[in-house]
């Protein structure tokens, strides 16, 4: 059994240690709270534009002269073309720091898995990290790590989101990849985060409107005015999808990785506090064992001198 001086350590720094995961789980809720609201309230708005954008480009097509030519929409814009899949980028979004359970570990195994899938069909892979658990993961994994984003998280503004989306834009438009995703983890809760694989570029068609124009089903064409032409709404709005969806998603993955934290922070405040009260028995039982072998012994010297 461990001596009373062993435990009592043992005791303070585990304490100590509880002190430390309440402050960082208070910290977290804090931080998670004005996080959650700021990707509340840009969901709707991401989506809006990525809805828009497949409307407006749909609507441009149905003006063309050629109205018989399948590939209308993918000529509109160079961002906008679909091409066969080759060479594929993957943005990948992590924590820079750990304590947070699960949280990197799972969008790691995601990109894995959807880099592996992709290397199996033929196609190169290569990576644009945020995050700094992203790009150890993978550098380690020998995976090709064409750039890194450090820091993205730290102060996030849309400023960020538009660095990013010009690096992977021009990548797509010079012809370097044939298709952009973005990996990272959707915000659910703050215990559940979900590992998410997501086109980017060329931007996805919705299910219903894929492979065919908006008046083939309803007979209705959506009006549009446009100021100061087509073109132009279409050259503005287009970054502009991207800057949103690359936000939104880091926006996500800072919401899940306070939630992550908050969570991991609060299990290991209350494993802490399990601990203590199991170091706490144990000191007390080796303390009344020590305190009856002194009696014991006392006792005996005692009838000893009596002899």
């Amino acid at each position: 059994m461990p001596s009373l001086k062993t435990i009592r350590k043992r005791i303070t720094s585990v304490k100590a240690t509880q002190k430390i995961t309440r402050a960082m789980k208070m910290v977290a809720g804090a931080r998670l709270n004005r996080a959650q609201q700021r990707i509340t309230a840009l969901r709707p708005y991401a989506l809006k534009v990525h809805e828009i954008l497949e409307d407006v480009a749909a609507s441009m097509a149905e003006r063309q002269s050629d109205a018989d030519d399948p590939n209308r929409v993918q000529s509109l814009h160079p961002l906008l073309l679909r091409r066969e899949e080759k060479n594929v980028l993957y943005i990948v979004m992590s924590g820079d720091r750990g304590l947070c359970g699960a949280f990197n570990t799972n969008v790691n195994k995601a990109a894995e898995r959807a880099w592996k899938a992709k290397e199996a069909e033929g196609i190169e892979v290569s990576f644009a990290t945020a995050g700094r658990k992203c790009r150890e993961y993978l550098s380690r994994r020998k995976g090709v790590v064409a750039k890194d984003f450090p820091r993205l998280l730290d102060g996030l503004d849309i400023s960020k989101a538009r660095k990013v989306g010009e690096y992977v834009t021009a990548k797509f438009a010079r012809g370097e990849v044939d298709a952009v995703y973005l990996v990272y983890n959707e915000f659910k809760s703050a215990m559940t985060q979900k590992p998410t694989v997501e086109l980017l570029l060329p931007p996805p068609e919705r299910p219903e409107t894929a492979g065919h124009s908006p008046t083939k089903d309803t007979g209705v064409t959506p009006t549009f005015g446009f100021e100061p032409n087509e073109q132009i709404v279409l050259e503005r709005l287009i970054p502009m999808y991207v800057e949103i969806s690359i936000y939104r998603a880091l926006l996500e993955t800072q919401a899940g990785f306070f939630g992550a934290q908050m969570t991991s922070m609060d299990a290991a405040t209350r494993n802490a506090k399990d601990m203590i009260g199991r170091l706490s028995l144990q000191y007390n039982r080796a303390r009344q064992a020590a305190i009856t072998k002194e009696l014991m012994e006392i006792i005996g010297g005692a009838e000893a001198l009596k002899d």
